[in-house]
């Protein structure tokens, strides 16, 4: 049976519906995976008995295995066929969906869907991209394209909703049961996709890929090892940092020796390449350290639940879907590089004026404004930054640029996640600490066992969390220490907001270089790009 629909001629998948339904469906469960997770943290920290920290080190560690394998994933479709990556890749989100139905302790999340999900998602986004290409054609390859980038519109601008609604009224459990059910859905009609072949060079690179694994993961890894008070911090960042520099310099020692590479290093010669990726990294970094800050924020400080949470991330989402929609309707002529520093711009707008709000705001609706400002930004950077970054790709070569570019895009994302998480923690404790020794209700052998029990383990906490775990203190040391919860916990926010502001201010910059840079017309190999 296999044999017969991979030799089938193309004309017979170029149109089909209910394959390119299919991929859309794949592409919608990708996205709405990590929005669920985001809005669902609080009810999954209680129902696991776990923290905010730890399940927020297993949303950075699933955005940092995506990124440290997905070179590693796009190779292994090139040699072992897309078909049988894309199934894997099904696969092991698949099985991420279902260990998360199940869990009963943190465990089972990090192994099955951190790091089992993680490697299903880089197999499954460069296999994805070229079996579209591959199983349609002309005008039905661009509605495929089109459809399949407008589910992750969709699953991004619904997902908090979505999945507020479903752990609000039953069980943030079920939604990850839907996704399982989605994904054995799209992996029933696995007889339409016909494999597409490669006929490029068949060498390997192992020690690339291994360095490129060392390198992504030592930099993330080693910032959430800090985050969770571990040792070995400096030794996991110089391996990353030592990795990643000794990767530059034997990817381009392979490629004068003419011998396979794990990645071109030609393609950062293109300067509107490079300053693209760059472009694209920084974007998913602003975009991680709002979505750890924020829903950390609603559910802990203004303690929301799941769909109230959602409801106050949905200006952020919603407009981000908008905005892509419109600027990809009307930006005609328009240079994109302009439009790609009017998002930059606008994000680094919105965080600013969300900052100050963080210790004054009693309700979601304070964040309206910000957050639709940064959403708006958002929009216009990802109606634009993938054409941008690949317009100057050959079309031969556009699968391993759009492997580049969303290895780029991930590790942003997880370094985001990881950066912005660790440094709210450790401004707690900080703020906290300092906060508790200036007490004049607290006793001194108080104060201590105060920076003790934080030097183990600095938590984010509600109050009402707080006040249960201080019961059996006296009434007035419970009250104080839920004061000095009150006014640690803004700063701490506050401090990690700077992280996605940071990214957007260096992105504002960087965009006059890609202004200066020739600015590329459209790419119709960039098409479908939106899927990293």
């Amino acid at each position: 049976m296999t044999e017969n629909v991979d030799t089938s001629p193309a004309k017979e998948t170029s149109g089909n519906p209910r394959l390119a339904l299919l991929l859309a469906m794949a592409m919608f469960v990708l996205v709405v995976d990590t929005s669920l997770m985001n809005v669902s943290i609080s009810a999954v920290v209680h129902d696991l008995h776990t923290t905010v920290s730890s399940v927020q080190s297993a949303i950075a560690l699933e955005a940092l295995v995506s990124a440290a394998f997905i070179l590693i994933g796009s190779k292994f479709g090139d040699l072992f066929g897309r078909k049988r990556a894309y199934v894997l890749g099904l696969l092991g989100y698949g099985i991420g969906a279902v260990a998360m139905t199940l869990a009963q302790d943190l465990a089972a999340i990090i192994v099955f869907w951190a790091i089992v999900g993680g490697i299903g998602a880089s197999l499954l986004l460069p296999s994805m991209q070229s079996l579209i290409h591959g199983n349609f054609e002309g005008e039905a390859q661009r509605k495929v394209y089109a459809m399949v980038g407008a589910a992750a519109a969709v699953a991004a601008a619904v997902g908090p909703l979505l999945g507020g609604v479903i752990t609000t009224y039953l069980s943030w459990r079920v939604g990850f049961l839907l996704e399982a059910v989605i994904i054995a859905t799209v992996l029933s009609g696995m007889g339409l996709v016909r494999d597409v072949p490669y006929t490029g060079p068949r060498g390997i690179d192992p020690l690339g890929a291994c360095l490129s694994v060392l390198g992504m993961g030592g930099v993330v890894l080693g910032i959430l090892v800090w985050q969770e008070g571990g040792e070995s911090v400096a030794a996991l960042l110089a391996l990353g940092v030592g990795a990643l520099a000794a990767l530059a310099y034997w990817l381009r020692r392979r490629e004068r020796e003419g011998r396979p590479v794990l990645l071109d290093p030609g393609l950062l010669r293109s300067k509107v390449f490079r300053l693209g990726v760059t472009g694209q990294m920084l974007q998913q970094i602003a975009l991680g350290g709002m979505m750890i800050a924020l829903p950390i924020y609603l559910q802990m400080v203004l303690e929301y639940n799941a769909l109230e949470a959602g409801l106050s991330l949905a200006p952020l989402s919603l407009t981000t879907f908008g905005m892509a929609l419109l600027a990809g309707k009307k930006a005609g002529g328009r240079s994109p590089s302009a439009i790609i520093r009017v998002g930059f711009a606008l994000v680094s707008i919105g965080l600013i004026a969300l900052i100050p709000i963080v210790p004054r705001a009693d309700t979601g609706w304070y964040l309206l404004v910000p957050l639709a400002l940064a959403g708006s930004g958002l929009g216009l950077l990802v109606s634009q930054l993938n054409n941008y970054t690949l317009s100057p790709i050959s079309e031969e070569r556009i699968s391993e640029a759009a492997g580049m570019n969303s290895a780029s895009g991930s590790f942003g994302l997880s370094f985001g996640l990881a950066f912005a998480g660790a440094i709210m923690l450790a401004t707690l404790s900080i703020a906290f600490t300092n906060k508790a020794e200036a007490s004049k209700v607290l006793a001194p052998a108080e104060q201590q066992r105060v920076a003790d029990a934080l030097e183990d383990d600095a938590e984010v906490m509600s109050n009402t969390q707080l006040e249960e775990l201080a019961a059996e203190e006296p009434r007035n040391v419970r009250e104080e220490v839920v004061r000095i919860n009150t006014d640690a916990r803004p700063l701490a926010l506050q401090v990690a907001l700077l992280v996605p502001l940071l990214a957007g201010l260096i992105g504002f910059g960087n965009s006059f270089r890609m202004v200066r840079a020739r600015d590329p017309g459209p790419s119709a190999a960039a098409d479908g790009i939106a899927l990293g």
